[in-house]
């Protein structure tokens, strides 16, 4: 036979439990919520991750054209040493880590992180500023 006692002890331990399962249930709701906040946040460096990648190359681009054009000068002015200089060519491009999020931030969020990125040179210096610069930087012989 069950005594008063047993179910007291049983409704109890029930009671614990149930408290038990309660606390456990808000725990995992508020670690799934920031599991999402994370997960966005990793989806938002991804993509900035990607842009500076992309901005990598167009500076590397635009170093490699203002040495072409420096090798190109100096080769004009006569100071090469040892006949051609050879051309500065671009590193092997790396293939850049897949994004997981293919969809971009809202407009407001990109307007924040784009910055214009100007690598535009003119192919020639007009004659005039050729002249100056002959002028201003003589031949020195230690090209």
């Amino acid at each position: 036979m069950v005594s008063i006692e047993q179910v007291r002890l049983l409704e109890s331990r029930v009671i614990k439990a149930i408290a038990y399962v309660d606390q456990v249930n808000e725990e995992n709701a508020l670690l799934k919520s920031k599991l999402g906040d994370c997960q966005k946040r990793v989806e938002e460096l991804e993509v900035l991750i990607q842009r500076f990648r992309e901005d990598q190359g167009k500076i590397e681009e635009g170093i490699i054209s203002a040495l072409n054009r420096l090798n190109k000068f100096e080769d004009d002015m006569g100071g090469g040493s040892s006949g051609a200089k050879a051309e500065v060519h671009a590193p092997p491009h790396r293939p850049a880590a897949p994004v997981t999020q293919s969809a971009a931030p809202p407009e407001e969020k990109q307007a924040d992180f784009e910055a214009p990125l100007e690598t535009e040179f003119d192919d020639e210096p007009a004659a005039e500023e050729q002249e100056e610069e002959k002028e201003s930087f003589p031949d020195l012989g230690i090209f």
